[in-house]
Parts: structure tokens; sequence; C-alpha cells
């Protein structure tokens, strides 16, 4: 079809000597000769302009046709080809016009490149709204943070009132927000306008930067104060008793210092076992809102903490097995508080099972759905055949310092913290704990931790 404008191009040139040679043909008079050459003449000089013509605006439409497809190899060559003066300088601003603007487009591309990676890497959550409210686009931050759950953090009421407060304003909004997925964290809200909007309609900057934290840092503090000061109280006071007495009327009395040492020496550990246990349970509570990433091998590393009991097993005459269905597949976790998870549960069982009796640790792939979370799992069991726990009690068994039997708790050498360690733990690790018992049958205390894909 191009072709075909072309030639009807040179046809136009060539048309008006070619009339008016027919016409004098027609005609026929004597001094017709050297008109005729003449028409001729220009004619054929008509016909080669035309063609002339045709060519260049030929090279002319490719020229364009490469630019507008950026093909710079191709541009130069139909720019560079020989032509009628005015063509030419026409082709070479189209070539260097095209060159311009190509490199334009491309510095453009790599400063949206670079603006991408900068937000793509930013440690905070950022989200980008459009006029209707709702997320354009989300960095890896704020992917990694919420996933799935991000639309319900943006129902957050605190959260959709500083973004209707921005929207009516043009001014920068923040608000505080307590965020229950996927974990419970606290997060501090930042929406920003954008003026004018972007192209792709994106018009308000959220960042969610999160305070969990810090607010866990000022809870621990208050709650190791109050905590360490009510439970360190009576020990303190019984320690205190002892050294008045081995200063005062045991001072002379050899086989009372002996006793009351080593009741002291029972309080001084008990004190330090609950300070641990309380800097550790602060730790795994300032960290619970940080899943863990790697993969463990609960198989092996399950073996290894059962090993470490054989002893105290052996002291109660407790027999301790261990229980592993083959083809276990890796779990995602932290394995330091994995490892502290399976110490937690079979030393209660140790103490608070029968002696003489029987401790049996689990490890089997988790049937998906019912009480557990439909996807892959691992399910971690630890059973022991003792009197069982009272179903009253049983709800709150993860609390701090709740006991049972707090007497005989004492006696055990418990803090009344280790099944709250447990609980924070497998929070951090998106995982489930189940506790059954019955009243003199023993009792089953169930972890599900997810299973790392392939």
């Amino acid at each position: 079809m191009r072709a075909g404008v072309l030639l009807g191009a040179a046809m136009a040139i060539a048309a008006v000597p070619a009339a008016a040679l027919l016409l004098l043909l027609a005609t026929g008079t004597a001094q017709s000769g050297p008109v005729l050459i003449a028409l001729t003449a220009t004619l054929l000089a008509a016909l080669g302009l035309g063609g002339v013509f045709a060519r260049d605006v030929f090279l002319l439409d490719e020229t364009l046709r490469h630019a507008a497809l950026a093909n710079t190899t191709a541009l130069a060559q139909a720019a560079a080809a020989p032509g009628i003066a005015p063509m030419e300088r026409i082709g070479l601003a189209i070539e260097r016009l095209a060159r311009s603007l190509a490199a334009r487009a491309a510095e453009v591309g790599r400063l949206l490149r670079a603006n991408e990676a900068i937000v793509e890497s930013l440690p905070d959550p950022l989200l980008v709204l459009g006029d209707d409210r709702k997320p354009r686009r989300a960095n890896a931050a704020a992917r990694a943070a919420f996933g799935a759950d991000m639309p319900a953090v943006l129902r957050h009421p605190d959260m959709r009132a500083a973004i209707d407060r921005a929207f009516a304003t043009g001014t920068r909004q923040t608000a505080e927000l307590s965020v229950p997925v996927p974990v419970p964290r606290e997060v501090q809200a930042t929406v920003m306008l954008m003026e004018p909007p972007l192209s792709d309609g994106a018009r308000a900057i959220v960042v969610l930067s999160d305070r969990t934290r810090e607010r866990a840092l000022e809870r621990m503090r208050a709650d190791f104060i109050a905590n360490a000061s009510h439970e360190l109280r009576t020990p303190l006071a019984s320690l205190i008793g002892f050294i008045e007495t081995l200063q005062g009327p045991a001072a002379d009395d050899p086989p009372a210092q002996r006793r009351f040492l080593i009741i002291m020496a029972e309080q001084a550990a008990r004190m330090n076992r609950l300070i641990d246990d309380l800097l550790s349970l602060s730790r795994i509570e300032m960290n619970e809102h940080q899943p863990p990433l790697t993969r463990v091998n609960l198989g092996a590393l399950a073996a290894r903490v059962v090993a470490g009991f054989e002893p105290a097993a052996a002291a109660r005459r407790v027999a301790l097995e261990l229980k592993a269905a083959p083809g276990l597949p890796p779990a995602v976790a932290d394995s330091d508080q994995v490892a502290q998870v399976l110490q937690n549960l079979i030393d209660n069982a140790l103490k608070y099972g029968r002696q003489g009796g029987r401790v049996q640790v689990g490890l089997a792939q988790a049937q998906s759905g019912g009480r557990w979370p439909a996807r892959p799992g691992v399910l971690v069991t630890v059973t022991d055949d003792g009197p069982g726990i009272p179903k009253a009690h049983v709800p709150r068994l993860t609390e701090r310092f709740y006991r049972v039997d707090a007497g005989r708790s004492r006696r055990a050498g418990g803090t009344g913290l280790g099944l709250a360690i447990v609980k924070h733990i497998v929070n951090r690790h998106r995982g489930a704990l189940a506790i059954d018992s019955d009243e003199g049958a023993g009792a089953v205390f169930s972890v599900w931790l997810p299973a790392a894909q392939e």
C-alpha cells in the first residue's frame, strides 16, 4: 500500500508535462518538433525527479517507522541513505530526535528502577494507596510483615481515620495501632498524600513502623520489676531469716548450720532459676513478632534433648522413650527455642509424673484440619502417666506463675514460668499448643510446628 502511494506521487509530478505533450501531438503543428523535444525532456526529468522524491519519501517513512520501534541500527541506515538535501536533513533530524528520546526514556527507566529498588529495600513496610483507599503497591517489608492480612490492617478503625484525615486535609497524619494479625504487634502508621497523584492513580503513601520491640522492652522492664519483687520476696525472706539464725541461736550448733545451709542453697538456686526464666521469657516476648526462618531437623534435635534427660529419668526410675515417625519433613524453627520447649515439657513430665512410670516423646507428621492448621506441619507430643490435671486448671496452665499445686511445684523446683515460655515460643513459631488431661490418667502436651516447604 505504501509503495502504491509513492508511485502515485511520482505520477502526479509527471502529469503536467505529459498532458502538454499529448496536446501538442494532437494539434500536429509545424513548430512542434523542438517543442516536442523540450516537452519530452521535461517529462523525463519530471519522471526522474518523481522517482527520487518517491524514494526519499519511502526512506523518510522507513526512518519514522524505525524511530517508533526504537530500532537504532536500522534507523541510522535509513537516515544515512543519500537523497534530496532537504529530505536528508529531515531524516537526520528525525534520527537525532529519536536517539534523544530513546536516551531520555532509558534514563527515566533507570530512575524508575532505582526508585523501586529503594522502596523495596526500605526496612519499614510501605504501601501506596489509590483514590479508592485500596493498596496499589506494597514493598518487600510490607509483604513479609503482613502478607494476606494487609486488608485487615487497612480496615483498622484508627488506620481508616488517619487515611480519611490525610485525604481531607492534605497533611501528614499518624496513628498508633494494635494489630492482632498475623501476631499481636504495635505499629505506628504515617499517612502522606501525594500532590499531584502519580500517573497510575496512586495518591497516598502509608509507612508502617513496627514499635513492638520498643513496647515489649517497656513492658519487660515493668513486668520484670513486678514479678521479681513478688516472687523473690519469699526466698529472700527465708534467706534473711536463716542468716539471722546462723548469726544468733545457731552460731554454735554445727548440725543446725548444715541443715540451714542446705535450705539456703535450695532457696538461692530457686531464685537463680526464677531470674533465668524471667529473662528468658522477656527475650522471647521481645522477638515474638518475628518468626524464625531456619530449617530444623526435629528428629535429631529431640534425640539430643531426650539423651540429656536420661540421668534425671533414671533417678526417678522413669522410662523415657522417643518415638519419631520416619520421613518427617524439617520444620521452620529456631532450634534453641524448640529445644527449650522440649526441655520444659519433659522436665514437667518427669517432675509431676508418676515415679517409676513412663514418659514418651513422639514426633509425627500432623494431619491437616481439625484442631491443627490446614497446612503441612510436624506434631511433637510429650505424654506422661502421672496423676493428671483437673479440667478446671487446664485453660490457665500457660499463665505466668500459675500452679495447680503451689507447694508441690516449689518442692519440685518449679518457677511457674515453664509453660508460659512454651506458649510464647509456640506463638513466635506460628504454631499451636494443646493440653489434654484427665485426672488420674496422665497428661498429653502437644505442639504443632509448621513444616518447611520444599
